[in-house]
């Protein structure tokens, strides 16, 4: 063998195959044969599926990894919606140095209810190999259904047999999707690519918001500072800087309500800052909307209104401060209670149920 070749071959050794990496080239140890596979988007994760329409049963072999050795691993299905609330679930972890199967009923992200499932399941059971954790299982499926919507998840440890939090990034997040029964990949490809409600909520959120906060207010901010300083623009200067102010005020209300209706329907994960700066936000362009309604008339010199808008403000900055104050009383003695208690697993620790033994 020519000697230039030896360092590439032993690399290859100990590299792993790329074909590996792809569902159609796992084995399983009790030559279960499954018709249907994917490579799931995210966490380098894969589903075997067979579907019997005869019995409405869906036979699956679910396979990942978890982020680190004495981790977990979950799959489900949710007959709701297309999220974690919601779904029904089977965790896979080491107990007592033995691979176990629970259930989960995720009702919601704060009520964590292991159990019997909304829907029959048998033949449950999971094996490691290789630090890759395979859960296998027979659900019930609805009559004459076309696709399922599923979810699955890893988190990094097990704590006194109770399932420590997973992360909370993209790829832990869009753990989710639609399972065509029959196979049809380019269903599951379609499935994959749609955008969900809750998605195109925070969408329309986040673009109503940047055309209100970051276009039109600048803008009219802008328009008020600079054009004034020109005769021949009055009056034109302040007609626009109030066509921006206020387009951007109702933009921004809309924008504001949408983000009050997703944090309303989000029990278990919550932005506590960008909320509160919301909240803030909105209460000072209302202000500022009164102010124009209580404007001097042109060459007035005394304003009527200065004190009373002082005073207003003022008041509000107090009653602002002491709000804050009492949040992080609150907040700290709450974290102070709970700093012994363990993550339930599936919510983000924000709720008040203690984790469950399991």
């Amino acid at each position: 063998m020519p000697l230039p070749l030896l360092p590439f071959l032993l690399l290859s050794l100990f590299l792993p195959s790329s074909s590996s990496l792809t569902c159609t080239t796992q084995k399983f140890t009790g030559n279960e044969v499954y018709p249907n596979c994917v490579d799931l988007p995210t966490l380098n994760s894969f589903l075997h599926w067979t579907h019997d329409p005869s019995n409405s049963s869906l036979s699956v072999a679910f396979v990942a990894a978890p982020p680190s050795p004495g981790g977990w691993v979950s799959w489900g299905l949710n007959p709701t919606g297309t999220g974690m609330s919601g779904a029904q679930v089977l965790v896979a972890f080491k107990s007592n140095g033995a691979m176990t199967v629970k259930t989960f009923d995720l009702k919601s992200y704060s009520a964590i209810v292991p159990g019997k499932l909304s829907f029959d399941v048998w033949d449950m059971k999971a094996e490691e190999v290789g630090g890759v954790i395979r859960i296998f299982a027979t659900v019930k499926v609805p009559e004459k259904a076309a696709a399922v919507n599923h979810v699955w998840q890893v988190g990094p440890s097990v704590t006194a047999g109770r399932i420590d939090k997973h992360e909370f990034n993209p790829p832990n997040l869009n753990a989710k999707g639609t399972l065509s029964l029959n196979g049809d990949q380019s269903s599951i490809a379609a499935a994959g690519g749609a955008v969900d409600a809750i998605t195109m909520k925070k969408n329309i959120h986040g673009v109503l918001n940047t055309v209100s906060w970051g276009v039109l207010f600048p803008l009219g901010v802008i328009i008020a500072r600079y054009l004034r300083t020109f005769p021949s623009a009055d009056p034109a200067w302040f007609y626009l800087h109030v066509g921006c102010q206020l387009s951007a005020y109702v933009i921004g209300v809309a924008g504001w309500g949408t983000g009050m209706k997703l944090g309303s329907e989000s029990e278990g994960i919550q932005y506590s800052g960008h909320r509160n700066i919301g909240i803030a936000l909105f209460c000072l362009a209302t202000i500022q909307i009164f102010a124009l309604f209580i404007r001097n008339k042109k060459g007035s010199q005394i304003p009527k209104w200065k004190s009373a808008y002082i005073v207003v403000i003022i008041a509000l900055a107090v009653i602002a401060l002491l709000l804050e104050m009492v949040t992080w009383i609150v907040v700290l003695r709450r974290k102070c209670s709970k700093s012994t208690k363990t993550y339930d697993g599936y919510n983000n620790g924000q709720s008040r149920q203690e984790p469950l033994n399991i």
